[in-house]
C-alpha cells in the first residue's frame, strides 16, 4: 500500500481520496476550505495543515484543482517538498499548455508525472467508477495505474504529456454538442405531440442513440437515474460544461482546428450560465430551448 498526498478535496477529490483509503492506502490530504478538509477526515483521510506537509513523505501525490493556474501554483509549492522519483498525478481538467508546463516542472524536480483527468462526475467519484484519461511516460503510467484503479473502472493511456487533457477536452466537446442536440430533439418532439417515452424508445435503440440520451436523458421518466428526475441537481454542473467547452475552443484556436459545433455549444452554455443556471446540471439547458421555442 502507498503513502499518498492528496491536494484538493472538493466534490470530486474528496470521494476519490476516500476510495483510496478504502483500498488500504494511507492518504494525507489538504484543502484550503476547512469544512471540506473536515469531511475528508471523517472518511479516513489524514488532514494536513498545508500542502507541503501532505506531500513531504508521500510516494505519490495527486492534485484535483479548478484551473491550470491553480495546478501550476500548487505544483511549484509541492515539488519543493517532494522527494526525487515521486510520482505526481494531476486529475484536474485544465488546458493542455498548463498541463505540459506542469510536466516540465516535475521533470526539473526529478519526479515522474501524469496528467489524468476524469470522466464520470460526482457519482462516479463516489462509486469508484471513473474513467481516467492519462498522459505521460510509460513508466509513470505503469506506476500510477494500480492507484487509479482504486478510484476508477477504466484507465486509458492516451499518450505523452498533455494527452490526457487533450482526450478529456475532445470527449467533453462531444458531450456538450450531443446534449444540445438531444435537448433540441425532445423540445421538437413536444411541439409535435410525441411523448418523451416514445422518442426515447426509438432514439435510444436506433441511429440517434448516444450517452446523452441513453444514460443521461434530459427529461424525467425514461432514465430514472438522470438528473432530470431530481430537479436537475448535478451531476455535472453547467458551469463545468462551459469551462470544458471553453477549453476546447482555446485548444481549437491554438491548433487551427475547425470546431463550429463546439463553438456554438460553448455560446449556448455561456448564455445558459448567464441566465443563472451555472449550478444546475448541464442537461437542464433543455429548459432554455423550451423558452426560446
Amino acid at each position: 500500500m502507498a503513502r499518498i498526498g492528496f491536494i484538493g478535496l472538493g466534490n470530486m477529490g474528496g470521494p476519490m481520496a476516500a476510495n483510496l483509503v478504502k483500498a488500504g492506502h494511507e492518504v494525507l490530504g489538504f484543502d484550503l476550505a476547512a469544512p471540506v478538509l473536515k469531511a475528508a477526515e471523517e472518511s479516513g483521510v489524514k488532514p494536513a495543515s498545508h500542502a507541503s506537509q501532505a506531500v513531504k513523505e508521500a510516494e505519490i501525490i495527486i492534485t484535483m484543482l479548478p484551473q491550470g493556474r491553480h495546478v501550476l501554483t500548487a505544483w511549484a509549492d509541492i515539488l519543493q517538498s517532494a522527494a526525487q522519483g515521486t510520482l505526481v498525478i494531476d486529475c484536474s481538467t485544465i488546458d493542455v499548455e498548463s498541463s505540459r508546463k506542469a510536466h516540465e516542472m516535475a521533470k526539473a524536480a526529478s519526479c515522474l508525472s501524469l496528467d489524468a483527468p476524469v470522466s464520470g462526475g460526482t457519482g462516479g467519484a463516489s462509486a469508484g467508477t471513473l474513467t481516467f484519461m492519462a498522459g505521460g511516460s510509460e513508466e509513470a503510467f505503469a506506476k500510477a495505474k494500480p492507484i487509479l484503479e482504486a478510484m476508477g473502472k477504466k484507465i486509458v493511456h492516451c499518450g505523452e504529456a498533455g494527452a490526457g487533457q487533450a482526450a478529456k477536452i475532445c470527449n467533453n466537446m462531444i458531450l456538450g454538442i450531443s446534449m444540445v442536440g438531444v435537448c433540441e430533439a425532445f423540445v421538437l418532439a413536444e411541439k409535435l405531440g410525441l411523448s418523451h417515452q416514445a422518442l426515447f424508445d426509438v432514439a435510444s435503440t436506433s441511429s440517434g442513440q448516444c450517452w446523452s440520451i441513453n444514460t443521461y436523458c434530459p427529461v424525467p421518466g425514461p432514465v430514472p437515474t438522470s438528473p432530470a428526475n431530481n430537479d436537475y441537481k448535478p451531476g455535472f454542473a453547467a458551469a463545468l460544461m462551459l469551462k470544458d467547452l471553453r477549453l476546447s475552443q482555446e485548444a481549437a484556436l491554438a491548433s487551427g482546428a475547425s470546431t463550429p459545433l463546439g463553438a456554438e455549444a460553448a455560446q449556448l452554455y455561456a448564455l445558459f450560465e448567464k441566465l443563472g443556471n451555472g449550478g444546475r446540471d448541464f442537461s437542464a439547458i433543455i429548459e432554455m430551448f423550451r423558452e426560446k421555442a
